[in-house]
C-alpha cells in the first residue's frame, strides 16, 4: 500500500529532470499510460470506479494526463503547487474522494509507470516518482482539509 506524506509547504526537492524525462519516455512507450492506471485502479479498488461516473472515461484520462503534465511544467513552483493542488484537492471533496483514495492512486499510478517503463524502472525512479507524488497528494489533501472546515465556505 502506498503511504501519502503528511502535508508539505512546499514540494520537497526532487530529481526534476529525471522526473520529466522518465514520464517522456514512458509515455513515448505507452501513450495510453492514464487509461492503463484507471485499468489498474478499477482492479484494485473496484469500490472506485463509482466515484467517475460524472464523465466518460476518456474524458477523465485526458483531465488526469492534462494535471499530470501541468505539475511536472510547475513542480518547481511552491506557490502554484500549493494553491493549484490544494484548491484540486477541495474540489475532489465533492466528488467523495476520502483520504485513504490517494494512497490507492499512488499506488496504481507508480504501478502503471513501472508497467510502462519496463527494466528501465529503477529503484530510483521509484523514489523519485513516490516522492513526486506524495508532494501532490500532500498539497490536495491540504486543500481538502482546509474545505472540510466549518468556516471554509
Amino acid at each position: 500500500m502506498f503511504h501519502v506524506a503528511r502535508a508539505l509547504l512546499s514540494p520537497p526537492a526532487m530529481n526534476v529532470n529525471l522526473l520529466r524525462d522518465s514520464f517522456a519516455f514512458v509515455i513515448e512507450r505507452e501513450p495510453e499510460l492514464v487509461g492503463r492506471f484507471y485499468t489498474i485502479l478499477f482492479e484494485r479498488y473496484p469500490q472506485a470506479r463509482g466515484l467517475f461516473g460524472r464523465n466518460a472515461r476518456a474524458a477523465q484520462e485526458k483531465m488526469l494526463a492534462g494535471a499530470l503534465v501541468a505539475v511536472l511544467d510547475h513542480i518547481e513552483d511552491a506557490a502554484w503547487f500549493r494553491s493549484t493542488l490544494g484548491a484540486l484537492g477541495a474540489k475532489h471533496v465533492g466528488y467523495g474522494v476520502t483520504e485513504e483514495m490517494y494512497g490507492w492512486v499512488g499506488e496504481c499510478l507508480l504501478a502503471a509507470l513501472a508497467e510502462a517503463a519496463g527494466a528501465a524502472w529503477s529503484a530510483e525512479l521509484e523514489t523519485e516518482w513516490a516522492a513526486a507524488y506524495g508532494a501532490i497528494a500532500g498539497a490536495m489533501l491540504d486543500g481538502a482539509r482546509a474545505a472540510a472546515l466549518p468556516d471554509a465556505a
